[in-house]
């Protein structure tokens, strides 16, 4: 499955050809972790490495990411849903990573969790491998919405609606920049926006003219 997942978005990345990437899983379940089958250094070492690439992958890629989060989401699954761009949460969900119960420091999930939520929110979650209510993690900004299980597909539906109203080269441009700018200075990103903003403003008038 990993390896499918990564041969689709490496697709995606080099030839954009879809918009939207919807995650979403079958059962009670959303996800709540991985399997391990590595026995020895070099094997674990692959493992981890291509669980980091799948979500390198996911944010990085062109599409707009959507978790569709049906129910219980922990350690690699709440870690991937994490990672789209939008997350969407069924109330009865319990999510969290509980790695440290079973002595395992959640390393790649620290990685980049600091960017959604507050150290003050994010290192308690990490440390006490508690899990939390889809309503704790949309107070401290892992989630985008909660809500009812039989409300959950038509609310996604609804979210994609939408993305694929915008316009597709400026949906991904978006995303494109809003990911960079995070690492970035405001000195460094002005930059880069004037030049962006002068190449993606003459295209809207081309498209605004063409017959």
């Amino acid at each position: 499955m990993f390896d499918a997942m990564l041969d689709v978005l490496s697709e995606e990345a080099s030839r954009p050809s879809a918009r939207v990437l919807r995650i979403a899983a079958e059962g009670d379940r959303f996800c709540v972790g991985r399997e391990r089958s590595a026995a020895t250094p070099a094997a674990t070492r692959r493992e981890i490495a291509r669980l980091i690439a799948l979500k390198r992958a996911v944010r990085e890629s062109p599409l707009v990411a959507v978790a569709e989060v049906q129910g219980d989401a922990l350690g690699f699954g709440f870690g991937l849903a994490i990672c789209c761009d939008f997350v969407v949460v069924s109330e009865r969900a319990r999510l969290g990573f509980p790695e440290m119960l079973f002595g395992l420091p959640p390393m790649a999930i620290m990685a980049y969790l600091g960017e959604y939520a507050l150290p003050r929110h994010a290192f308690p979650l990490v440390l006490l491998g508690e899990p939390i209510s889809a309503e704790r993690a949309l107070a401290i900004g892992l989630v985008n919405d909660v809500t009812a299980p039989d409300e959950l597909a038509p609310r996604v539906d609804a979210l994609v609606a939408k993305l694929l109203a915008l316009d597709a080269d400026a949906m991904r441009n978006c995303k494109e920049f809003f990911r960079l700018a995070q690492a970035g200075s405001f000195e460094t990103n002005a930059r880069v926006a004037l030049d962006a903003l002068v190449v993606a403003s003459l295209a809207m008038r081309a498209k605004a003219t063409s017959p």
